[in-house]
C-alpha cells in the first residue's frame, strides 16, 4: 500500500543509533604525551565506521573513516575549536535504513569570561552534526544546547535535513536555534 506518496520500494526509515567514546570502549594509539597530555584513541562507531579522538592542549578533534589512516585525513580532523574543549563519550549515529550518514555529538567549550569559584573557566555546551562517508567528513551544524530547549530534535532535523548533501569545503556550517555563548565561543578564531 502507498503512503503518502513513497511506496515500500524506496521508502527508508531514518532513526538513531548510540555509541561510546568512553577510554574504556576505544583502543588507546601509543602512549599518552608527558609534555602536553595529548592523547589519541580509535573507537569502534556504526556501519563499518571508526572514531578518531585526538586530543592535544585540552582541546579535541573527532573525525570518522573507515580506519584510522581514513579518519586522520578527513576535513574534521583538521577542524578545532579556538577555546580549550572537550566531547561528551556518546555519539548519535543518525541512520537511514543501515547506513550512518550522521553524527551527532555534544561538546563543551570554555568560556574564559565566566569562571567558577576556583577561577577555572565555566563550560558551554553545543551539539555538533557531522555528515559521514561517502565523501568527506566535516562539521555541517552547530546547535547551542543552553539557548535552545529542543537542541537534540534540533540537531537530529540538521541531520536528516543537510548532512547528505553538505559539501565539505564549500558549504558553510549552519547555525542552527537560537545562537547562543557556545556557538559564539565555537566560532570564534
Amino acid at each position: 500500500m502507498t503512503c503518502l506518496g513513497l511506496n515500500s520500494a524506496n521508502a527508508q526509515s531514518v532513526g538513531s543509533s548510540y555509541s561510546s567514546t568512553a577510554p574504556k570502549d576505544c583502543r588507546q594509539i601509543g602512549k599518552p604525551s608527558d609534555l602536553d597530555g595529548s592523547t589519541t584513541r580509535v573507537c569502534p562507531g556504526k556501519g563499518g565506521l571508526v572514531v578518531l579522538i585526538a586530543e592535544d592542549d585540552l582541546r579535541e578533534v573527532v573525525s570518522v573513516g573507515r580506519n584510522r589512516k581514513q579518519a586522520a585525513e578527513e576535513p574534521a580532523a583538521n577542524v578545532w575549536f579556538a577555546p580549550f574543549n572537550s566531547s561528551q563519550t556518546t555519539i548519535e549515529w543518525r541512520i537511514a535504513g543501515t547506513r550512518p550518514f550522521a553524527m551527532i555529538q555534544r561538546w563543551h567549550i570554555a568560556d574564559n569570561s565566566d569562571p567558577d569559584r576556583q577561577g577555572r573557566p565555566n563550560t558551554k555546551a553545543m551539539l555538533v552534526v557531522t555528515r559521514l562517508p561517502p565523501g568527506p567528513v566535516c562539521h555541517v551544524a552547530y546547535v547551542d544546547a543552553i539557548a535552545n530547549p529542543t537542541a537534540n530534535e534540533l540537531a537530529r532535523k540538521a541531520a536528516d535535513d543537510f548532512a547528505r548533501g553538505f559539501v565539505c569545503g564549500k558549504d558553510e556550517v549552519k547555525i542552527i536555534g537560537t545562537p547562543g555563548r557556545a556557538v559564539e565561543l565555537a566560532t570564534m578564531r
